[in-house]
């Protein structure tokens, strides 16, 4: 398996990727808004591919704001169902946060299980005084710092405008 950067060609096979992964068309429809947002990295929009290069997994990556100042929303991330539990998540997160850090990124801030993502640093997005779009989302919210954060770096998280049409 390889991780690479989604090509505009691979776009069908990681939708209908997305679509077995998520029972709820959110997150394809989601998908498909990022790619067509300013928002947009492609840096950061990676495919996980087995040596057949079949797609097995996805992880999109975009511009966020926390107060005035960059950061990055990581989702959706997706893997077939039958690949589950492989350690293909895994290895697209920590594809992403490499890459994330060579950017010079300062943080990268998610919605998610908070007994998957802490594995890999992530913290509750309060605790780094990064407040959520919505407060009901509790600990589920996540940061992890960058070798790029700034000290001082917090206020209100801003989600690429996709997001807001969910």
């Amino acid at each position: 398996m390889i991780i690479r950067a989604e090509r505009p060609g691979d776009r069908p096979e990681i939708l209908a990727l997305v679509e077995a992964a998520f029972p709820q068309p959110a997150e394809a429809k989601l998908i498909r808004e990022l790619f067509a947002s300013r928002e947009y990295l492609p840096a950061l929009s990676l495919v996980a591919e087995s040596d057949r290069q079949e797609i097995l997994g996805y992880v999109i990556t975009t511009r966020a704001w926390i107060g005035a100042g960059t950061s990055l929303g990581l989702g959706p991330i997706a893997v077939l169902p039958g690949y589950q539990k492989q350690g293909i998540g895994s290895a697209l997160m920590e594809a992403t946060i490499a890459a994330a850090t060579t950017m010079g990124e300062s943080t990268i801030v998610l919605l998610g299980s908070t007994e998957y993502f802490p594995r890999f640093g992530f913290v509750p997005a309060d605790s780094l005084g990064i407040a959520s779009p919505d407060p009901s989302w509790g600990s589920h919210f996540m940061a992890l710092r960058l070798e790029g954060f700034v000290a001082g770096q917090h206020g209100h998280f801003k989600y690429a405008d996709p997001f807001n049409h969910l």
